[in-house]
């Protein structure tokens, strides 16, 4: 099912998931470079690796020649001496493998973020789309704490934004394309469509190359949890703004 848009509108213009969507399409396209090796190379120098993670360094070139991380006796010279291992964790939520991991990611953001911002309230939800980010990664870590490959995309903070839209708005309707010999639009609820997604990072596991299904299933449940543990203030918040904007016009994007 590829969503095309939620019909639930908010109230609010949400100005902190249109900062974070600009601030990953600025990075993508003004500092990340799109050309081999150098895109690989800036990987490495910014982005968060599980290995730099598990030992609290940077890694080093035997660690990168044999692709797993080494005691401090077989460790060689730091690729990056200077880099800070954990900004590298901020920075991942902000670079894209490629045009189509960006508009995907981005896409999914603009179709869910609103809502959640809009619960959370813009400092709020800055903080926990943050905090989604840093528990997806740290989840990826735990099982894979010896990888030597860059970790690249807002996927893990974006799950967690769609967990707690599952928890808020289940029986909002996405407005999706569904296959049925070919592509036409249909209204599912945001439940059925959100635990499909969830199901399918269990399903592309056996065959998910260089995508980290796992960072992705810890932000969407990290995202079930905090929404699950906040929900009555949450909606809460949501109902008196929608009171406060009667008679308004109740803004959709």
């Amino acid at each position: 099912m590829i969503p095309l848009r939620d019909t639930n509108p908010t109230v609010i213009r949400p100005f902190v998931n249109w900062m974070i969507i600009a601030g990953a399409v600025s990075v993508f396209f003004m500092l990340q470079p799109q050309t081999e090796p150098a895109g690989t190379v800036f990987a490495f120098e910014w982005a968060a690796i599980p290995c730099e993670l598990t030992t609290m360094d940077p890694l080093d070139i035997q660690e990168l020649e044999k692709a797993t991380c080494l005691s401090s006796d077989e460790a060689g010279s730091d690729l990056f001496p200077e880099k800070s291992v954990l900004l590298g964790v901020l920075v991942s939520m902000f670079l894209h493998g490629g045009l189509g991991h960006l508009i995907g990611n981005m896409w999914m953001l603009w179709i869910f973020g609103n809502n959640a911002e809009e619960a959370f309230g813009s400092g709020g939800y800055l903080l926990f789309y943050l905090l989604s980010g840093v528990a997806a990664t740290a989840g990826y870590v735990l099982i894979n704490p010896a990888s030597t490959v860059p970790l690249v995309g807002a996927s893990g903070a974006i799950a967690g934004v769609m967990g707690a839209y599952l928890v808020l708005f289940p029986r909002a309707q996405v407005v999706s394309l569904v296959p049925f010999f070919f592509f036409i639009p249909f209204n599912v609820p945001a439940g059925i469509y959100l635990i499909v997604w969830f199901a399918g990072q269990f399903a592309i596991s056996g065959e998910a190359g260089q995508i980290a299904w796992e960072a992705h299933v810890v932000g969407f449940v990290f995202g079930v949890a905090v929404a699950l543990l906040l929900r009555r203030r949450l909606l809460r918040r949501v109902a008196r703004l929608q009171r406060l904007a009667v008679p308004r016009r109740i803004r959709r994007r």
